[in-house]
């Protein structure tokens, strides 16, 4: 089996896994997480309903309640998961993968993620072992529940919805799951693109960080004058960004743009006044915030004079809720988009996030500044961008790239707990495996686009030595 990851359960439908295998991590799941109730929502794909039908059989033959939310963004399930006690959920979805693509987001008491090492991995494990799943008898069936809280669902985002009557938006929906809430969240005069649910995925994939899935959007906003953009991934709970030049933005820098509404109180919706009236009577202090090992320096350094202390950890919601809940943080984000909120159960949501941005802008544009004027503001450095290289022996690749320019320059800082991440006085590289792709990343950031070039090419010149 190959669809077993550090984050979830994802892979080629029919190929990585198959109506077995998600009928048995059904029937193991109450068993791993000692629920009798399980929360259960899916995405448009076109795989999707035979996925829900064998997950199903299994959480009931197990004995289990299914509390069935239909078709659903991947928020929506940690929503229902969280405000309603759930013990466990599952979300059917590949996320930002290809069509072809599918796969089970599994949470856990609080939407706190369930990953290969707090829980799929034994299910792995008992599959690989050939565990028997014998049905429960037909008087302790489990059974399937409709639940429907998509009108609560509305009503708790609509806190962070503001004036954006004097902001020209397009919004790119990627024919994904945000097609069932966006419309009813944002204003009329918001230009749509892809904006059908269509798990065939006709327009392009639903992955906004790779350049082609973001052309149309940044061609719209530049030709018809929008102020700005907004793209989400196949099951929202990752939100990009574009300039009114049509440019896009890097995820991490909005982390940094969080800031204007949480330290700030910026923006005209009611989260936003209660905000403001907090900094007011001096409440806002000791705030924490949570970036990824990826981010730039420039994050940390526009949020600090705010108040903020910063915290890096490691890459992925497996690993990036938790922390944020340990280090009881405010709000925080990850390189691919993924914004995380302690008043979203410490879970990452794309559509809460594109509210709390789309308020800031408006306002920020009420004030005679643009999206890229604000970005402006942020960004200090030259940035590469992840880099992947196909290599077979990542650890040897990892150590020789470390190895080259800790021995002709002294580090100002390391960290080791996902790859590395060595910073220097002008800049700074990460290098790490991904968790759930054959690839090995690298992202450098310096002073200068030439110092940039220089330290890019001569890790590239290293790691491909290893392909």
């Amino acid at each position: 089996m190959g669809a077993f990851h550090a984050y979830d359960i994802r892979g080629r439908w029919g190929v990585d896994f198959d109506r077995d295998t998600v009928y048995k991590t059904g029937y193991f799941l109450p068993s791993l997480l000692g629920c009798r109730k399980v929360a259960v929502g899916r995405d448009m794909r076109l795989s999707s309903p035979e996925l829900h039908e064998a997950l199903l059989k299994g959480l009931t033959d197990a004995g289990a309640d299914v509390y069935d939310l239909g078709l659903a963004t991947t928020p929506y399930v940690y929503y229902a998961t969280a405000s309603k006690g759930f013990h466990a959920s599952v979300q059917i979805t590949a996320s930002h993968n290809p069509r072809e693509d599918n796969g089970l987001k599994v949470s856990r008491e609080n939407a706190l993620p369930v990953g290969y090492d707090t829980g799929l991995g034994t299910i792995e494990k008992w599959i690989l072992e050939g565990r028997p799943c014998i049905p429960v008898s037909e008087a302790d069936r489990g059974r399937v529940i409709p639940l429907d809280l998509r009108d609560e669902y509305l009503a708790f985002q609509r806190r962070y919805a503001g004036d954006l009557s004097g902001l020209r938006i397009c919004a790119d929906l990627s024919n994904g799951a945000s097609c069932l809430f966006v419309k009813q969240l944002l204003p009329s005069s918001v230009e749509y693109l892809c904006d059908t649910l269509d798990g065939s995925f006709p327009n392009h994939e639903p992955n906004p960080l790779l350049p082609e899935n973001t052309a149309m959007l940044r061609s719209h906003v530049l030709s018809n004058g929008c102020d700005v953009g907004v793209i989400y991934d196949g099951d929202a709970d990752r939100v990009v960004f574009v300039d009114e030049k049509g440019s896009f933005i890097s995820p991490d820098l909005i982390i940094a743009l969080l800031g204007q509404f949480f330290m700030r109180g910026v923006g005209t919706s009611p989260a936003a006044r209660e905000r403001a009236a907090l900094r007011t009577s001096g409440q806002i202090s000791g705030v924490r915030a949570l970036q990824d090992i990826r981010s730039s320096k420039a994050v940390g350094e526009y949020l600090s004079p705010m108040g903020v202390e910063m915290h890096t950890w490691r890459v992925g919601r497996a690993y990036a809720a938790p922390k944020l809940r340990d280090i009881d943080g405010l709000f925080g984000g990850e390189l691919a988009g993924h914004y995380y909120f302690k008043d979203f159960f410490y879970s990452d949501s794309g559509i809460m996030a594109s509210l709390i941005v789309l308020d800031i802008v408006a306002e920020m544009k009420r004030r005679g500044r643009s999206l890229s004027q604000l970005i402006s503001e942020i960004s200090r450095y030259s940035n590469s961008g992840e880099i992947n290289f196909r290599v077979a022996d990542k650890q040897t690749a990892m150590d020789a790239v470390r190895q080259h320019f800790i021995s002709s320059e002294t580090p100002s800082a390391e960290m080791d707990f996902d790859g590395y991440r060595v910073e220097f006085p002008q800049w700074w590289f990460n290098i790490r495996p991904s968790n759930t792709e054959p690839y090995l990343r690298f992202i450098c950031e310096a002073s200068s686009p030439e110092l940039l070039a220089d330290k890019v090419a001569q890790a590239r010149e290293i790691i491909e030595r290893f392909e």
